[in-house]
Parts: C-alpha cells; structure tokens; sequence
C-alpha cells in the first residue's frame, strides 16, 4: 500500500477534472480525496501499488477529456488510515 499527494497542473479546473479523478478512484478502488486548489489539483491517493500506479498515470494523462494537464508533481506520504473512500472536496 502507498499513499501519494498528486499536484496537477494546467487546464484542470472547471473541466470535469475532479469528477474523472473520482471516477478512476472508484474503478482502481483507490481511497483518498481530490479538490481545487488555487490554480491546480491536488490528489491524495492511496492503495495498493499496481492500481495506483496506474490510476497515477490516468490522472497525469488528463482526467478528463477536456482538461490539459502541463506539469505535475508527485510525492509519496506516510499511509493515512483517515482514507475510507473517495470523494471530492469543494
């Protein structure tokens, strides 16, 4: 089990960005949280390896089909037991 915090850049606002995000969670049974932050997004992913490798991947490509993503960064935490589910946070 990892847990990432992915900060992504771009065109990822007011896209769908948030709501593709939370639809890859739940298809890679992925817990943590997705939400706006000034001019990016910030991902709190956490699972086991292979599903959020490939979940990290999706999210980078461009979660939605409208959104651009120019740059991100990613960086791994400490496992966080307060992830139960995924969910969008306004």
């Amino acid at each position: 089990m990892k847990h990432y915090l992915i900060r992504v850049y771009g065109r990822v606002q007011g896209v769908g960005f948030r709501y593709f995000t939370e639809r890859l969670a739940l298809k890679y049974k992925i817990k943590g949280t997705v939400r706006n932050i000034e001019d990016y997004v910030e991902v709190h992913a956490q699972g086991e390896e292979a599903p959020l490798e490939t979940f990290t991947q999706a999210v980078i490509k461009g979660a939605s089909p409208a959104s651009r993503v120019e740059t991100y960064t990613i960086d791994e935490l400490e496992i966080d037991d307060q992830y139960q589910n995924f969910r969008a946070i306004s």
